[in-house]
């Protein structure tokens, strides 16, 4: 009984211990941006950002990589600083916002390559469609506190994708040869998470 007790005891401590390294992070979305870059007509990249995101990391303070991340993007929120290219943007011929308003990411593994460098494997929903992708990701679990009180992380990601991939297809063919739009796209993501508070 008393070694039963003993083995009980150290169990409870390990997980004690466990919950004590874990913490939940939110993405704080005024200081969150998604970025993205296509080729438009062969000659140029065009920039644009997803301005509103949201999701939460389960972080392992003592080994990032097992923590986990999810996060939201709404397309609705798409911005390359015209309206009717967002507009377009919006319709059935791209991300069709009416029927799939949301981007999103849910991490399934990570692996440290380097110090404060890791690779995210995780699934990408865009456009009703789901593909597993590679997120590089730059960052430290190293955390500071804010003017407020409150503690926070941050880190840069980075991927491509092809937008094909995820059904959509639409582009325009040139005259003088290539594409109006480049199915490559280039995601650069920068994130700033606040822990969240105990309740």
């Amino acid at each position: 009984m008393l070694r039963a007790h003993k083995l009980t005891l150290a169990i409870a401590m390990l997980i004690g211990t466990s919950v004590a390294q874990a913490a939940t992070f939110e993405i704080d979305p005024v200081h969150s941006t998604v970025q993205f870059s296509v080729r438009h007509m062969m000659v140029s990249n065009v920039k644009g950002t997803f301005d509103k995101v949201g999701g939460t990391l389960n972080l392992d303070e003592a080994d990032p990589s097992k923590s986990t991340l999810e996060a939201t993007i709404d397309v609705n929120s798409i911005n390359t600083r015209e309206p009717k290219r967002d507009g377009h943007l919006k319709s059935p011929d791209f991300f069709d916002v009416a029927q799939y308003p949301t981007i999103t990411f849910k991490s399934k593994r990570a692996a440290k390559t380097a110090d404060g460098k890791y690779q995210v494997t995780g699934d990408l929903t865009i456009h009703g469609v789901t593909k597993e992708v590679v997120l590089d990701v730059d960052g430290s679990p190293k955390s500071v506190t804010d003017p407020m009180g409150n503690i926070r992380l941050g880190g840069s990601a980075h991927t491509k994708i092809n937008r094909k991939d995820f059904g959509i297809t639409w582009s325009k063919n040139l005259d003088g040869g290539g594409v109006m739009v480049g199915d490559d796209v280039d995601i650069t993501i920068e994130v700033e998470l606040v822990k969240k508070k105990a309740a």
